[in-house]
């Protein structure tokens, strides 16, 4: 168990939210988001377009660049959280994973292979055959029960007919698979954070492909899956624990954020059974986490239930939020200085994404 001692004198929070001046002791665990950035292996798969990630490919992906790419995510991984937490994350949300062999392979890695990281991965319909993966320390978490939940979206009018005289377990959906736009399914897991039981949502919203504007609906769709998930979790406990994580190829301001999921930037304008988005105040002050014709963003976010955010640390709370952006992520010349270094057709790369982090923190009474 990593245990932290914070002094007053050195974080303001604590000042602000404690109303003693006591050192206290805390339980501390992080948890990460990170697009990986195309982790496919060097072998074609036929039922997916994954033959430019060959030896033969147009990315000429071999075995040396492969082995290369595992290496520098499990540097990324063992790092995020330092120096406040010296434990890597015991919860991270991945993306862009071609399979669960890719994943089996990168927590071998040596950085990284001592945390014992387990793996939950579903195969998701994306025609590139990416997929979303919740990886976690089983020293730390148990998970009880998870699943893939589809988003259903169309290119076209949808064609959903449903049966309303049965009931809602057994509705009859017909999928227009012609139309549909086939996408990354949403990962939910439940299971215990040390001896609380908590929920983890992890994303890849639809990308901008044919534009923002025109691509918006299907992240307006996606979040609105992502609030009845937290709806029904918080129908069977009020007080239900939900982090939702991902790359939402939406920054916090867009529609899919703020009006379909609903997040807030400030806690006290969270609601009952609201989320709270730290990360709007990173984006207000111009952070972020990939870079576009020289114009900063943040698609990756870690939002979370109200219930994280109560002012009583006796159980896990959320404290804060950062991108990590160490310099060793970054493209020191050309024409991409300052982006982060993602894979070229000479190297592997770490990705085009940094990865966001959370701080919860447990007070040790």
């Amino acid at each position: 168990m990593q245990i932290i001692k914070f002094h007053f004198c050195l974080l303001a929070f604590f000042i602000i939210s404690l109303s003693n001046a006591q050192s206290k002791r805390y339980v501390i665990h992080t948890a990460a988001f990170y697009n990986f950035e195309n982790l496919f292996d060097i072998y074609d798969d036929a039922s997916t377009n994954d033959d430019e990630w060959t030896p033969n490919g147009a990315q000429h992906w071999t075995k040396e660049k492969y082995e290369q790419k595992l290496k520098n995510l499990s540097r990324v991984i063992s790092e995020i959280g330092n120096p406040e937490n010296s434990n890597a994350p015991t919860l991270i949300g991945c993306s862009e994973v071609e399979n669960r062999g890719v994943l089996e392979d990168l927590i071998k890695q040596e950085k990284i292979a001592p945390y014992d990281y387990g793996i939950i991965h579903f195969d998701s319909p994306d025609q590139r055959g990416i997929d979303v993966a919740l990886l976690y320390q089983k020293k730390y978490f148990r998970p009880t029960s998870y699943a893939n939940i589809p988003l259903l979206i169309y290119k076209n009018k949808p064609i959903i007919q449903e049966d309303k005289n049965e009931d809602l377990g057994d509705v009859e959906i017909k999928i227009d698979t012609k139309n549909r736009v086939f996408t990354r399914d949403q990962l939910l897991v439940t299971g215990f954070l040390e001896n609380e039981e908590i929920h983890i949502i992890v994303n890849h919203w639809p990308s901008r492909s044919g534009g923002e504007k025109a691509s918006s609906p299907f992240r307006e769709a996606a979040g609105r899956l992502n609030r009845k998930i937290i709806d029904s979790l918080q129908q069977i406990n009020p007080m239900a624990k939900v982090i939702t994580m991902g790359d939402l190829n939406d920054g916090p301001f867009n529609k899919s954020i703020k009006t379909e999921l609903g997040a807030k930037a400030k806690k006290t304008d969270v609601p009952e059974f609201g989320v709270y988005n730290p990360f709007e105040e990173m984006a207000e002050r111009g952070m972020g986490t990939l870079a576009f014709r020289d114009s900063w963003d943040i698609f990756d976010q870690i939002i979370m239930t109200k219930s994280f955010i109560e002012p009583n640390f006796s159980s896990f709370k959320f404290w804060k939020a950062g991108i990590f952006n160490r310099p060793y992520l970054i493209q020191t010349s050309g024409k991409y200085k300052g982006y982060p270094l993602r894979n070229t057709l000479t190297e592997a790369g770490f990705s085009d994404h940094f990865p966001v982090y959370v701080y919860l923190i447990r007070e040790i009474k």
